[in-house]
C-alpha cells in the first residue's frame, strides 16, 4: 500500500478517470434550512415568471423549480464532461504550505483544468445539451469576465448549435484574448450596452461611452433571445446552474475521502456565486466551515440588502430575493469582471444571511498579489476572481488560531488570457 504525504493518487489526478464523475447533481432546496423564496412578478401588466417558458430550455427550466434532491445527469452529458476535462484534479498545495509556514494542509480543486479554462463549462455543456435536443438553434448569453462566455460558445458549437455573447464592454476592451477565443469556439461576441436591443440603444444613447454591467448584458441576452425566439443561457445565480456546479463539490468530497481526509474550511470566491455554491453544497451536512470572497470593490456582503431585487437592470426577469447592492448598480471597472455582479445566489443570500457561511472581501490589489504568489509557488496563473479567494485563504492560514487545520480551495479556473492585470 502505498502511502501519499504531499502527492495525490493518480487515480484522482487523472483527469480521465470518470468514475469521479457522479451520476447525479445534487439539488440543494430540499435541504436547506427554510423554503427557499420563490421567484416574484413584479409588474403586474406583464408576467416575467410566464417569460421563463420562452427564453430557458424546457428541461433547465423544470429543474430551476424542482424539489428533487438528486437529479440524474444524462449520458450524452457525461460523455461531453469527460472530453472537456472532468473531473478536474484536487491537488495538494505543498509549496504554497511551505511559503506560509503553514502547520496544516492546504488542497485545492482546480477548475482551470477543463478545456475553456474555468469552472464555466460544467453548467454550459447541460443547458446547450437540452436546447438542442429541443430543437433549438442558436442561443444567446452574458458574460462579465468572459468564462461563462467562452464556455457558452463551445458547450453550443459541441451540440451543433450557434450562440451570441454579449460581454461587458469594459470587459470587451480589457480582454481582447477572451474575445478571441469565444470566437474560435463559434461564439459571437458583441459590446454590451450594444445596439443589437431596444435597451442597450438606450443605455447608449444615456452614456456613449457606458462601461456596462452585467445587469445590462443579461437584460440584453435576455431581449434579443425573446425577440430571436431563440433560447437564453444562465450563467450564474439561479439554482438550476448551482445544480450543475454541484459538480465540482461533489468530486472534491470523493477524491478526499480517497486521500482519507476531512476539510475543516472550504474557500471561493463569488460572483453571482455558481462556482462557490457548487463547491461547498455538497459538503453542507457536515461541520466544516465556508468562507465566501467577494471583491471589496463590490460591496454586496457587506453593504447588500437581504430583499427581492431584479436579476438584469432592465427588470425583464422575475425578481429574486438575495443579497443585493440594487440591479441599477454599476459596478467600477475592476478586472475581475466576474465579481462585478450586483448580487448572489437566493440559496447562498439564504445561508450567508442566517450565519453559515461567513464572507470576506478583498481588493484588486491583494487579489494580484495573491495571483503571484501562487503562480510562484504551485507555477499556476489563476483566474483573478479566483486570486481574491487565494488571498482568503493565505489570510486564514496566516491567522495562528488555523494552524494544523486543512484548508480546501476552489481554484474556478486560470488566468492565462487575464495577464494584462499586471499592466505592460
Amino acid at each position: 500500500m502505498y502511502k501519499y504525504n504531499h502527492f495525490i493518487p493518480l487515480s484522482v489526478y487523472n483527469i480521465n478517470n470518470v468514475e469521479i464523475i457522479p451520476e447525479y447533481w445534487y439539488n440543494i432546496v430540499p435541504d436547506l434550512p427554510e423554503p427557499l423564496a420563490p421567484p416574484r412578478d413584479h409588474d403586474p401588466l406583464n408576467s416575467s415568471l410566464d417569460l421563463l417558458n420562452r427564453i430557458l430550455p424546457a428541461e433547465v427550466l423544470r429543474q430551476e423549480f424542482t424539489s428533487s434532491r438528486h437529479v440524474r445527469i444524462p449520458e450524452e452529458v457525461m460523455e461531453q464532461y469527460a472530453q472537456i476535462g472532468r473531473p478536474t484534479p484536487l491537488i495538494r498545495a505543498v509549496n504554497l504550505e511551505k511559503f506560509l509556514g503553514f502547520n496544516g494542509k492546504i488542497f485545492f480543486k482546480y477548475e482551470g483544468a477543463t478545456v475553456t479554462g474555468s469552472h464555466k463549462i460544467n453548467a454550459a455543456v447541460p443547458q446547450a445539451f437540452y436546447a438542442a435536443i429541443e430543437g433549438i438553434k442558436e442561443v444567446a448569453t452574458e458574460t462579465g469576465a468572459g468564462q461563462w462566455g467562452t464556455a457558452t460558445a463551445l458547450a453550443a458549437s459541441l451540440n451543433n448549435i450557434k450562440s451570441k455573447v454579449f460581454m461587458v464592454s469594459v470587459s470587451f476592451m480589457q480582454k481582447p484574448l477572451r474575445k478571441k477565443i469565444m470566437e474560435i469556439y463559434g461564439g459571437e461576441v458583441v459590446s454590451s450596452p450594444s445596439n443589437l436591443t431596444d435597451f442597450g440603444r438606450a443605455m447608449l444613447k444615456e452614456d456613449p461611452s457606458h462601461p456596462g454591467s452585467l445587469g445590462i448584458a443579461i437584460s440584453e441576452a435576455v431581449q434579443y433571445t425573446l425577440d430571436r425566439g431563440i433560447r437564453y443561457l444562465m450563467g450564474s445565480v439561479e439554482n438550476s446552474v448551482i445544480t450543475y456546479q454541484s459538480i465540482i463539490g461533489q468530486e472534491a468530497s470523493k477524491q478526499l475521502e480517497i486521500l482519507g481526509e476531512e476539510p475543516d474550511v472550504l474557500i471561493g470566491c463569488v460572483g453571482g456565486g455558481s462556482n462557490f455554491s457548487g463547491f461547498v453544497f455538497p459538503f453542507m451536512k457536515s461541520k466544516v466551515e465556508m468562507i465566501a470572497t467577494a471583491a471589496s470593490e463590490v460591496p454586496k456582503f457587506s453593504k447588500g440588502k437581504y430583499k427581492y431585487d431584479l436579476v438584469d437592470t432592465a427588470g425583464i426577469l422575475p425578481q429574486l430575493k438575495m443579497i443585493s447592492l440594487g440591479a441599477d448598480y454599476v459596478p467600477p471597472p475592476i478586472y475581475s469582471g466576474g465579481l462585478r455582479y450586483h448580487g448572489a445566489a437566493p440559496a447562498l443570500s439564504m445561508l450567508v444571511n442566517n450565519g453559515r457561511i461567513k464572507t470576506d472581501e478583498v481588493g484588486e490589489d491583494a487579489s494580484r498579489e495573491a495571483m503571484q504568489v501562487f503562480a510562484r509557488t504551485q507555477g499556476i496563473v489563476p483566474a483573478p476572481e479566483s486570486a481574491h479567494a487565494i488571498a482568503t485563504a493565505i489570510n486564514y492560514c496566516r491567522n495562528p488560531a488555523n494552524s494544523g487545520k486543512t484548508v480546501v480551495l476552489n481554484v474556478s479556473g486560470h488566468g492565462l488570457l487575464d495577464l494584462s492585470i499586471f499592466g505592460e
